[in-house]
């Protein structure tokens, strides 16, 4: 009896598990994968990156102490410091996905020519010049595991590393260079194992060094002086074979309140394509938080006085007239006046195959101001305003525009006449569509940041409009006369190479 007891709660103990961790599910509001074609570019950018920053570092000193039997010395002491990489050539580089792990880097068949000065002291002789230094057969492989840490980093960290240089050429310049070449030789295999030595540590250390910046980016994004947008890891990133996958945020928050939105995101899957380098999918959800935290800040309330809507409305005749004489027939133009509208629900976001659309529920009131200072309503009205939505990827941003496609105007009819109600139609009509759209979007101009780093532009880039979220698909390019701020607030201060090869190392 006690063990069917026990079975019995011990399945209710399994049930109710399930139920806490399935309701405990995140979602993400931002998917970003990067396909094979990503990495493939990677290496190619990468190579030019990594050229501009090597030769800017010194590589650790090279010393050892060696006996030279034929000369009959019985040691030389030498020293290559100052060590410098002038150029290099690593034919055979690839990145690729490993399921489940991270990415694989091989390079294999590189070569680097290195300068350096030197010194030698014997019991018969000790000098100093300089030479040069050129390693074949480079030969590197190791796995970068992508990770998240505990407040939504991206984190990386090598596994499985080997290099190997398989040969060295040493040649002095100097007086004495015919000399010192004559022993060249039996240096080389001590210069190679020191070397072979160093070259792990080293790139661990870069790499190390790279996620200390990674674990410094500020995944807070304030847009304006309404919103903030939290783009952090949601969990650790997903690898395939053909891509890699991230789960962001991509949550709206009022600038003063970083509560969630009383809404959660729903599970939205990313096509199967490849053609791009980069997919990044923006649900329903990330709009949905931005509707709420505008709403809640206020963003969408606003008054204009007549002067204000003249300023916003589009500058040509037709609409103009079309404004003015639309309020004449109400008799305000004679005193100044001005309009209040307020949203009085959070926008409402829908977003279909080809289609999106912003329903805006808000309230209009039309003041005016009488001879003795005093505030007039002349009307008050609720409406709600249906809006398509435009959607284009200027720069590293995504831009929005409103048109307007109907609204809907409620009245109370013991207030006004049919008649009446017909002529406020119209007149919001033309304030809507001249005034307050074209004022939306010089704001909507702005846009929202794209998740990229630093000095890397989006080209050939596409929007689409499907189920419930958006797709963007594009390609990058890096460039590094990039004037744009990056998306990660800093990004721009990346070490790719870290303080491993300075003397002070990297903060």
């Amino acid at each position: 009896m006690n063990t069917k007891m026990d079975q019995i709660l011990w399945g209710c103990f399994l049930l109710w598990n399930v139920i806490i961790s399935s309701a405990q599910t995140i979602y993400p509001g931002i998917k970003a994968r990067a396909t094979q074609r990503a990495l493939d570019y990677g290496v190619q950018a990468g190579m030019e990156v990594i050229e501009q920053m090597v030769k800017e570092r010194n590589i650790p000193d090279l010393k050892g102490s060696e006996s030279l039997e034929f000369l009959k010395v019985e040691y030389v002491n030498y020293n290559f410091s100052n060590i410098k990489i002038h150029a290099f050539s690593f034919p055979n580089s690839s990145l690729a996905f490993v399921p489940g792990v991270g990415i694989k880097a091989l390079t294999n068949h590189g070569s680097v020519n290195l300068s350096t000065n030197w010194d030698v002291k014997s019991p018969l002789f000790q000098d100093t010049g300089a030479a040069d230094l050129f390693l074949s057969g480079v030969y590197f492989t190791g796995i970068l595991i992508l990770a998240r840490n505990d407040f939504g980093h991206p984190t990386l960290e090598l596994q499985d590393c080997y290099a190997q240089v398989s040969h060295a050429h040493v040649s002095f310049s100097g007086e004495l260079s015919v000399l010192y070449n004559s022993f060249a030789e039996p240096m080389e295999k001590p210069i190679l194992k020191n070397m072979n030595e160093m070259l792990c540590p080293i790139i661990t250390g870069e790499v190390e060094a790279l996620n200390a910046n990674l674990s410094m980016l500020e995944v807070l994004t304030k847009i304006d002086n309404y919103t903030i947008l939290d783009y952090s890891l949601i969990s650790s990133p997903e690898i395939t074979e053909n891509y890699v996958d991230l789960d962001l945020k991509g949550t709206f928050y009022p600038l003063e309140n970083l509560t969630d939105p009383p809404f959660s995101p729903a599970p939205f899957v990313l096509p199967e394509r490849s053609d791009s380098m980069l997919y990044v999918g923006i649900s329903e959800y990330f709009f949905k938080s931005a509707s709420f935290a505008y709403f809640t800040s206020g963003a969408f309330n606003v008054t204009l006085s007549t002067k204000e809507i003249s300023s916003h409305l589009v500058r040509n005749s037709q609409g103009i007239g079309n404004v003015l004489s639309r309020l004449a027939e109400i008799s305000i133009l004679s005193q100044p006046f001005m309009v209040r509208i307020m949203a009085t629900e959070p926008p409402v976001i829908s977003l279909l195959p080809g289609n999106f659309t912003l329903d805006i529920p808000a309230s209009i009131m039309i003041l005016t101001e009488t001879e003795n200072s005093t505030v007039e309503t002349i009307v008050s009205m609720d409406f709600v305003a249906s809006t398509s939505v435009g959607l284009v990827i200027l720069g590293q941003r995504l831009i929005c525009s409103l048109s307007l496609n109907r609204f809907r105007l409620s009245l109370p009819e013991s207030n006004r006449s049919n008649i009446e109600v017909l002529r406020f139609e119209n007149i919001l009509s033309s304030i809507l569509h001249f005034g307050i759209l074209p004022l939306a979007n010089a704001k909507l101009q702005q846009g929202f940041p794209l998740p990229n780093p630093h000095k890397i532009s989006f080209v050939n880039s596409d929007v689409e409009v499907l189920e419930h979220f958006i797709l963007i698909s594009t390609d990058l390019k890096y460039e590094t006369s990039l004037k744009h701020p990056p998306s990660f607030h800093g990004w721009e201060g990346l070490n790719l190479i870290s303080g491993q090869w300075k003397e002070k190392s990297a903060p």
